[in-house]
């Protein structure tokens, strides 16, 4: 499925929910493994502010892109995201919508201060 990059360069970008493990398995535990890396994926809630509206968007990010110092209320810089849609079948029931994805969220927060 193709995927489509997404414009933040007049966004301001904040951490809503701080960033946990993907699970793919809530009966085992499972930890997304993304196919190409290798890499343990982590979703992050981003708030994203840009001409007057804000939306909420959950992100998968590689752990290794990103750092443990990001809390909620943290202006952030989002690298390489994309968005791609989605369909699957689950139950009989037909569900779709849309991904999001980045290589990298990194906080700009220096010195302890926001």
């Amino acid at each position: 499925m193709p995927s489509f990059k997404i414009d933040l360069s007049t966004a301001f970008v904040f951490v809503a929910v701080p960033p946990t493990h993907k699970v793919v398995n809530r009966e085992t535990g499972e930890i997304a493994i993304d196919r190409e890396t290798k890499a343990k994926m982590m979703t992050i809630g981003l708030t994203i502010a840009d001409e007057g509206t804000a939306d909420l968007l959950t992100v998968s990010v590689p752990e290794s892109g990103i750092p443990s110092n990001l809390a909620i209320g943290h202006p952030v810089t989002v690298t390489g995201l994309k968005a791609r849609d989605w369909e699957n079948e689950f139950n009989g029931q037909k569900r779709h919508g849309i991904s999001f994805r980045a290589l990298a969220v990194t906080s700009q927060v220096t010195s302890g201060k926001a």
